[in-house]
């Protein structure tokens, strides 16, 4: 079924990376759970009206706040597929994730009122009938949204969507309230005590600690998240793969919505080559990664000396040395001016966002370190802060 909706309603759907065919899987993902939630809550709310179940009619009115959220998807992906303008130069691709935000809320409401509908319940119990009608419904609803789960877990997974990720998540809530909905109808008849108060609480607390969890997940890459890292591995594999290229670091990567990244970063090469040969080497990187991947990339030129092996040797020490402090520490773009009464050795170290020591204490450490293995340097270090990992 899933498959068959694919192929039916969005053409070229294995072009995952184009702005038109995440709008249609959103289209199509949005359309397929409105229809599904409102036929659910009709049904559902037919049945607990009659029986007299808060339980049923709590997850009827979920049913149709789930709709809801769906049509917030459906503009969110209608939004988010607008193109860049003069006052969004980067695009509007964050819309996305500001829908999935808006769902993961819903989520939350429909937590707290289903625990408010529930404690109602438990301090004024009413008599809850149980048929054969009942049965069907609630097994019913739980083979539609374990599908939709699959569903929206697909397609979410497929474009790397967080607001199809959350409402995959949202319809695996549903299943497992509407099972302990059905379970505690059961029991309920088997020892004569209406659980249907308790199972409520039950179910609303679940859903409200999955929404939690959900606006976390969908506040962070507005925050601006840290890329993942092997995202940022075959990043470095790749500009790594040129001929000249010695080593890359600063990288910066910067989400603005599903298939919009930028990123940047700086590139060793020797200083002894043609400068007009390495700058044409830097333009044909960023161009492969814009044609490859979609990637806008901005490389900055470091020149090496590797000529000297006295300054290639105290380069690889040093890298080495720092990491008796700190593992994680790393060194780059070292660079000597030698001076009648000392050296000046110029050099970055990376500084882990996590690391016991703050800036100012770890340039103190590595220059007490350098100076003892070589007295007659003085230096003059950059401390710099990664922005994708500890390691670079």
């Amino acid at each position: 079924m899933t498959s068959w909706l694919i192929r039916t309603f969005v053409p070229n759907a294995g072009d995952t990376g184009d702005p038109a065919v995440r709008t249609r899987y959103g289209l199509v993902a949005s359309m397929t759970c409105i229809v599904c939630n409102v036929l659910l809550c009709m049904g559902k709310g037919a049945v607990g009206l009659v029986s007299g179940s808060v339980s049923i009619v709590a997850d009827a009115v979920n049913n149709l706040s789930d709709a809801s959220s769906n049509v917030v998807s459906l503009l969110g992906f209608k939004l988010a597929s607008r193109p860049a303008d003069e006052d969004h130069p980067y695009g509007h691709g964050r819309y996305e994730y500001l829908a999935g935000l808006v769902v993961a809320v819903l989520v939350c409401a429909i937590g707290i009122n289903l625990v408010g509908s529930s404690v109602e319940k438990i301090m004024s119990p009413e008599p809850t009938e149980f048929g054969p009608a009942v049965v069907i419904v609630l097994v019913g609803s739980m083979a539609v949204k374990l599908w939709m789960a699959t569903f929206n877990r697909r397609l979410g997974r497929a474009i790397s969507s967080e607001t199809l990720e959350a409402t995959a998540v949202d319809s695996r809530n549903d299943v497992i309230a509407t099972a302990a909905v059905l379970a505690s109808a059961v029991v309920s008849q088997l020892i004569g005590i209406d659980l249907d108060g308790w199972a409520g609480l039950a179910v609303g607390g679940f859903i409200l600690w999955s929404g939690i969890q959900l606006v976390r997940e969908a506040v962070s890459p507005l925050l601006g998240k840290v890329p993942d890292p092997a995202y940022v591995e075959h990043i470095r594999d790749k500009i790594m793969s040129y001929p000249g290229v010695l080593g890359t670091h600063d990288l910066m990567v910067h989400d603005y919505g599903p298939g919009r990244q930028f990123a940047s970063a700086h590139v060793e090469m020797a200083a002894e080559g043609n400068p007009l040969d390495q700058h044409d080497l830097l333009d044909n990187i960023e161009q492969d990664f814009k044609d490859d991947e979609g990637l806008v990339m901005t490389l900055h030129f470091d020149p090496i000396v590797t000529n000297d092996p006295q300054v290639r040797d105290m380069r690889h020490w040093i890298d080495l040395a720092v990491k008796d402090i700190d593992e994680r520490l790393s060194i780059h773009d070292l660079r000597c001016v030698p001076g009648p009464t000392h050296t000046n050795v110029i050099f970055d170290c990376v500084r882990p966002t996590d690391c016991a020591l703050s800036a100012s204490e770890l340039r103190a450490r590595v220059s007490e370190l350098v100076q003892d293995h070589y007295p007659r340097a003085v230096c003059k270090i950059t401390v710099d802060e990664s922005y994708v990992s500890s390691r670079q």
